[in-house]
């Protein structure tokens, strides 16, 4: 009967040893809150992306990719508080609603939320550069579809989220993905600026120029 407890006993703390070692990957098994609209492929690779991100930095990184459509000035802040038992601190919560309403008159839809846990944790990241790695992507025209510019524009976005977080600790990731959307925008942006420096040279300030010196 002793040994019979003895090795009851024996299980049950081998047992516990386990469910405790696997439980930070069982906590961040998924930074998947919601998905209305993301491939299995995407998924995976977001899981990769956050589950390095939390090892390296102990901050975690979740998403909300929903379809729900949401009305003029919806409050996604305490839409957020629906998730609060999944959120473990310190995070950053990524929300996608491509179908919300921005205004009641404007054509486009779509609203995105970036959540941190606190001030400290805003500190890591830009939310403009995170912001747009999403919103370049899936603002462009041309033949991929809508639910494929959802899911590269959610990965690119969460990669970038990652990277930013990663590069204030002075860490290196090695399953985010380049920017490169991000690199040609802003070699677009460039040209376009240059242009019409350009434009403006010929057409308004050389003439004044040529004006002045005859005179």
């Amino acid at each position: 009967m002793n040994k019979a407890k003895l090795r009851a006993s024996l299980f049950n703390g081998v047992f516990a040893v386990l469910a405790l070692s696997l439980l930070p990957q069982l906590l961040h098994a998924t930074q998947l809150l919601k998905n209305d609209l993301l491939k299995i492929e995407a998924v995976e690779h977001i899981d990769r992306m956050g589950a390095e991100l939390h090892e390296k930095t102990a901050i975690n990184a979740y998403i909300i990719a929903t379809n729900e459509h949401f009305p003029e000035r919806f409050n996604l802040v305490e839409y957020s508080k629906k998730y609060e038992k999944k959120l473990v601190k310190p995070f950053v919560l990524y929300i996608f609603a491509p179908y919300a309403t921005i205004t009641k008159n404007a054509e486009a839809r779509g609203r995105i939320g970036i959540i941190p846990s606190s001030d400290a944790v805003r500190e890591l990241y830009d939310y403009n550069e995170v912001r747009d790695a999403g919103v370049d992507i899936i603002a462009m025209k041309d033949s991929n579809t809508d639910e494929d510019k959802f899911n590269i524009g959610v990965l690119q976005a969460y990669s970038v989220l990652a990277d930013n977080i990663a590069r204030t600790k002075g860490i290196k990731l090695e399953n985010t993905i380049p920017d490169e959307m991000g690199t040609m925008v802003n070699i677009l942006r460039v040209l376009v600026y240059t242009g019409t420096l350009i434009l403006l040279w010929i057409f308004v300030f050389r003439p004044l120029w040529i004006r002045m010196k005859n005179e």
